[in-house]
């Protein structure tokens, strides 16, 4: 669907729309107008030679050279080749074209004095599927993404390369193929593209999106374990979760009962009176997870409908307020948050896993889920692999906003290393959806060897899985089942079985 930017309702799911599936994007009539009205307030400040920081001076520790009229001219070129000194490969196409939108959303405010061409420019580029080439490493969060962010501004230039086509091009002749002309930039045009925290912010929205399907197949993952190990279910009960008050918790009980419902195999004998934390526990940690989550959606968002520039132009007030909006850590911290629970959860999958797999806790099951143990080795390795993705993300864990190194000549004496913190978190996400799925190819094998009719959530997700990979009769090489279910979960296929099953699933 079209996305609409007016500066203000901007959501994770409309930079997924635009950075993934290339919605089309537009600009609203009355954003426009800021657009307008505000560089009409700057060109007129700029004619009467007022000294603005970034506009006629210099910037950082040059913020106290006051730039001749002639030199006010070419500065902003000069700008965005020094800034552009990233390095290493080039950032996720998704990631780029999710900056991109989220830096015309804050255009749509009418605070950061680019022209109308700038921003047309950068709305033409993503309609037209030309995404800038910008290096993954370079950002401190410091004045914003400014190392990537340049490369994106050279590419409205007409200079550096770009993805057009599923080509790599040089900029200038993906431009005259879309029918566009490069950018010739005017005063404050660079720093209106490059100031702020959007690309940190676009693969925080980004990663949100895929933690919030995670946590979905997450309560789907325990289910599966539950009916596998023939679960004592009454942690679950709504009551219990409802006396301790975390929205979280209960909503994961609430999934958890539903996915289970009316299970022939949970209504069998032979339960514990407790079960092992990494079973009963589900709700409360990934409850938790949740919380966090849905905290760090709110900062996300309130990030992408703000605005992040410095100086911000206030044209109605004819002021100009020089701060430190572009500032990464309000994304930083919640991200961080974010990625120390995933990895929770995912240590919570692997040790289910382990019940799954180990003799001795598994109530009845085969070693390793193989019915000719000794001869066949079953899932056993699958379990190391699960074992390295955990602790990597336990050492992806390890906070990095804390991780602050002067820039600049200790005028940027503190930085939020938020492209850090994002590139991390993205990591650990990543790592989770293995666990995850090697959780679940173990539970449907488990499935199988126990028999019987399971609840219908988890039914569903049986036949889903049950589509691409077989039942492991004996061994065979693991890594492509392990590949390809992370595929499935990606794909969205099984969670749309799942909750066509029993409803959407909170």
């Amino acid at each position: 669907m079209p996305v609409e930017l007016n500066g203000s309702e901007l959501n994770i799911h409309d930079v997924a729309s635009v950075a993934r599936n290339r919605d089309n994007v537009s600009v609203s009539r009355d954003a426009w107008s800021r657009i307008e009205n505000c560089r009409s307030a700057i060109q007129a400040k700029i004619d009467d030679h007022e000294i603005m920081y970034g506009v006629t001076t210099g910037i950082g520790e040059f913020s106290e050279v006051v730039l001749t009229p002639e030199q006010v001219k070419e500065f902003q070129r000069y700008l965005i080749y020094s800034h552009a000194a990233g390095i290493g490969d080039p950032m996720d196409e998704e990631v780029v074209r999710g900056a991109m939108v989220g830096r015309i959303n804050v255009h749509c405010h009418g605070n950061s004095g680019g022209r109308r061409e700038v921003t047309e420019q950068m709305l033409n580029m993503l309609n037209r599927g030309i995404t800038p080439i910008a290096a993954a490493k370079g950002s401190v969060g410091a004045c914003g993404d400014l190392s990537p962010m340049s490369q994106i501004a050279m590419a409205m230039m007409g200079e550096g390369e770009v993805i057009y086509d599923e080509k790599r091009l040089p900029a200038d002749a993906a431009l005259e193929s879309a029918g566009l002309h490069p950018l010739v930039l005017q005063a404050r045009d660079g720093l209106a593209i490059i100031n702020g925290s959007n690309m940190l912010t676009a693969m925080a929205a980004l990663s949100l999106c895929d933690v919030e399907n995670w946590l979905k197949y997450h309560d789907i993952a325990a289910a599966m374990t539950l009916e596998a190990l023939n679960a004592n279910m009454t942690p679950y009960d709504s009551k219990l979760h409802e006396l301790r008050g975390f929205a979280g918790s209960q909503e994961v009980a609430s999934n958890l009962r539903r996915l289970t419902q009316d299970s022939e195999i949970l209504a069998s004998t032979g339960k514990k009176v407790q079960d092992a934390y990494s079973l009963r526990s589900t709700p409360q940690v990934i409850g938790a997870v949740r919380d966090s989550v849905k905290y760090a959606r709110e900062q996300v968002e309130i990030e992408l409908n703000g605005v992040g520039d410095n100086p911000v132009f206030l044209p109605d007030e004819n002021r100009v307020i020089t701060g430190a909006n572009f500032q990464g850590t309000p994304i930083a911290l919640p991200m961080e948050m974010v990625g120390t629970g995933m990895s929770m959860g995912a240590v919570l999958s692997e040790r289910r896993l382990n019940r799954l797999t180990n003799p001795a806790l598994s109530a009845g099951l085969p070693p390793f889920l193989t019915e000719m143990a000794g001869m066949h080795s079953g899932l056993m390795v699958a379990q190391y692999t699960a074992c390295a993705l955990v602790a990597e993300t336990r050492i992806l864990s390890h906070p990095a906003a804390n991780q602050s190194i002067p820039a600049a000549a200790d005028q940027e004496d503190f930085v939020s290393m938020g492209m850090t913190t994002t590139q991390k978190t993205r990591q650990i996400i990543e790592n989770c959806f293995g666990v995850l799925a090697i959780e679940m190819i173990a539970a449907a094998q488990a499935i199988d060897i126990r028999g019987g009719m399971p609840g219908p959530g988890v039914h569903a997700a049986h036949q889903v899985i049950r589509k691409y990979i077989e039942h492991l009769d004996e061994d065979r090489p693991l890594f492509p089942d392990n590949d390809r279910m992370v595929k499935l979960l990606m794909s969205g296929e099984l969670l749309d079985a799942v909750e066509n099953a029993v409803g959407k699933l909170d």
